[in-house]
């Protein structure tokens, strides 16, 4: 076959070429440069990051449809956020660094660190039952499991969101105390909003709180998030994205505009919406916790334990964990395991060395990942207004990380 005249082809095709070549080019460098476990010791170069992060989001946008996306990156300390597209089809607002995303399930590493909060304070223990705290299920099937099992979905199979005809407080009570466990508490994990939603609803019962109270006033403050909410605010609503359906996308459909609706354990399980650059600070405090109150700190410290292997992923409190280096293959099967129920053993331990967290997250509009190495201090945020593939996010990630690693960014 005659090679295509390079004429012929469109700029915005030639572009996305080039692209996706400059990412796929980071992918290999980051296998070599992460078999040697060192940080990158100086701050990027600004244009240099932006050049690196083009490479690896603007070929993903075009392909998945993605109007907009804040995209944060965090080396040596220092934090940098690049804004693409625009938050509103229907008004053409660009992205900007006040743009609130829904983050989807990377809110409950918030309920993870609100759990953690009440564990460091001694108002609960992870061997408790839930029924201690919320004496409504105690003595029903559900109140075998332990706050451990219910944080780290190895209560015993819950599913992975509550049944449509839960519509309210009283409606989600009966389906708790009527649930039947597939497995015994501990035995297998089956990613679950019911699950760690009710670990949140206890921890906040705890606390003598309401969970969103005690998120809003209490932990986001500790935490120093001054743009991250449950409860967007009328002061903020301009900045709030609105977010386009992945399904219309698929359907060839016209785009609705969507934003999360209310729902049992929302709170809790996906109801996080924040700026790139706040989510930057959330993990940049994960990474190094040592300038918040001490009872916060130990709190931050305390989701990274791990409790669960499950295959080659460690689940914690919130966050999934990998032993350092990590190679895409495997942080890809990591981040697989959302849609499969896999068996677990329990660890006496964190295992030792080196550490990647991460955590994606998804609403019908919106699409999130995290991903941050504590020792190598570089971690990455993806934020974007449409839902798109894990496996997309993870590469494009990856990418960057790899030239954080590589020290390419500079």
């Amino acid at each position: 076959m005659p090679d295509t005249p390079h004429a012929a082809i469109p700029p915005a095709t030639r572009t996305a070429i080039r692209l996706t070549a400059l990412a796929t080019a980071a992918l290999t460098l980051f296998a070599a440069q992460a078999a040697s476990g060192t940080a990158p010791d100086t701050a990027p170069d600004a244009a240099a990051l932006r050049a690196a992060v083009d490479a690896a989001v603007r070929p993903m946008m075009a392909k998945n449809d993605i109007p907009g996306m804040a995209v944060g990156v965090t080396v040596g300390g220092k934090s940098f956020v690049f804004n693409y597209g625009v938050s509103s089809k229907q008004s053409g607002k660009p992205v900007d660094d006040r743009t609130l995303f829904e983050v989807g399930s990377v809110s409950k590493t918030f309920n993870a660190t609100l759990g953690a909060k009440a564990l460091v304070e001694g108002k609960l223990k992870l061997s408790d039952h839930p029924g201690r705290h919320l004496p409504a299920l105690k003595g029903h099937p559900i109140d075998r499991a332990t706050l451990l099992n219910l944080a780290t979905y190895t209560a015993g199979g819950l599913t992975l969101q509550v049944p449509e005809a839960v519509t309210d407080e009283a409606s989600l009570m009966r389906y708790l105390q009527q649930w039947k466990p597939d497995f015994a508490p501990g035995e297998k994990r089956r990613y679950s909003n019911p699950s760690i939603g009710l670990f949140g609803r206890a921890a906040a019962a705890a606390m003598g709180r309401d969970y969103a109270d005690a998120v809003e006033s209490d932990l986001l403050p500790k935490l120093g998030l001054r743009e991250t909410y449950l409860r967007v605010p009328a002061s903020a609503m301009a900045d709030y994205a609105t977010g386009y359906d992945k399904d219309d996308r698929q359907a060839g459909a016209p785009d609705r505009a969507v934003r999360v609706s209310p729902g049992a354990f929302d709170a809790e399980s996906y109801g996080i919406k924040t700026t790139a650059a706040d989510l930057v600070r959330f993990m940049q405090v994960n990474i190094d916790p040592a300038g918040l109150d001490a009872t916060t700190r130990q709190a931050v410290e305390a989701t990274h334990v791990g409790h669960f292997q499950a295959d080659g992923m460690t689940q914690g409190l919130g966050w999934e964990q990998y032993p350092w280096p990590v190679s895409l293959a495997e942080l890809q099967a990591g981040n697989a395991l959302g849609r499969v129920t896999t068996a677990v053993q329990p660890l006496a331990h964190t295992p030792a060395g080196p550490r990647l967290f991460n955590k994606t997250g998804s609403t019908r509009g919106f699409g999130a990942y995290v991903v941050f190495v504590p020792t190598q201090r570089i971690g990455v945020v993806l934020l974007g207004n449409r839902s798109w593939p894990i496996t997309e996010r993870v590469n494009a990630a990856y990418a960057i990380l790899g030239q954080l690693q590589a020290g390419k960014a500079r």
